[in-house]
């Protein structure tokens, strides 16, 4: 009974559930994205380097203002192979991985609204900062000026990422398989191997990736009592508008972020001690969601 709205995203999946479909739909969809990124990067790169050659590495590796915009607006390259995908693969329109768009709608309104207001109360009450050791990371003035489009191009990464894992995989799974040990765990397990980047988080990416794959099973739970990715991508953008805008933590796609954030930790072990905080915030802003949409 707890995931009966979970057939308002199923029922679409289920004329093209068959198992063959999805796998060359995984194949195409993440074929069209990496040719959609390859052809739009050489693009900015020919654009640079013939105005200003010494940009091009704080682009590619996101370190500049510039260079973090493009790099989360890139993963909306992920939409239109997914779009193609739905369609010609599952016979299914695209606006369908979302779920009922009105549903969608209020559920990512209740849900954003209950989660400014746990922000703003980790905020006012102890212990400040949640307990860690935050650094001066960015001038106030120019943070603000940053936050509107840094919100956007957040939106478009999270936004892009549910439609992937919560979306497209967990609805089509759910179409082949009634278990939600193959629904649940599969994409959250998927999710949590492409948060494993020890280059970027050092000692620290096993630990990342394990809060990557409990966040996975707790935004497929969540998107199957709600019925649609609305309260998912409300909880991922608030995770990673925290994560990344808010206090910047080296390792993971946030350690590109030093230059969007106002505050930051300076070092793996801070990271690590932050961890466990940040593994009961994200428990608490699932549990908060849930409570808004009385699910």
């Amino acid at each position: 009974m707890r995931y009966r709205d979970h057939e308002l995203l199923i029922a679409p999946a289920r004329p093209g559930a068959a198992l063959w479909r999805l796998v060359m739909g995984l194949i195409i969809a993440a074929t069209g994205y990496i040719a959609l990124n390859q052809m739009f990067f050489q693009m900015v790169a020919n654009s640079v380097a013939a105005t200003s050659p010494a940009d091009l590495d704080f682009i590619f590796d996101g370190t500049s203002v510039r260079g973090m915009l493009i790099l989360l607006g890139t993963f909306g390259f992920m939409i239109l192979p997914l779009a193609v995908v739905a369609r010609v693969m599952h016979m299914r329109g695209a606006l369908t991985l979302l779920g009922p768009v009105p549903v969608l709608i209020r559920q990512f309104t209740q849900v954003t609204v209950m989660l400014l207001l746990l922000g703003l109360a980790i905020f006012i009450l102890p212990p400040w900062a949640m307990g860690g050791e935050l650094t001066s990371n960015m001038a106030f003035g120019a943070w603000a000026l940053l936050l509107p489009f840094s919100l956007i191009a957040v939106l478009v990464q999270v936004s892009a990422e549910e439609l992937l894992f919560r979306g497209y995989l967990q609805q089509q799974l759910a179409a082949r398989f009634r278990s939600p040990l193959i629904w649940l765990v599969l994409p959250s397990g998927l999710f949590a191997l492409g948060h494993y980047m020890p280059e970027e988080a050092g000692g620290n990416a096993m630990a990342v990736a394990i809060w990557a794959g409990v966040f996975g099973l707790l935004m497929a739970d969540i998107t199957a009592r709600a019925g649609s990715l609305g309260p998912a991508i409300a909880i991922h953008l608030y995770n990673n508008a925290m994560a990344m805008l808010v206090v910047a933590m080296p390792g993971d796609l946030s350690a590109l972020a030093l230059y969007h954030a106002p505050f930051g930790l300076a070092d793996e072990a801070q990271v690590r001690a932050w961890l466990p905080v940040d593994f009961a915030h994200m428990i608490v802003a699932w549990l908060a969601a849930r409570l808004a949409i009385r699910r």
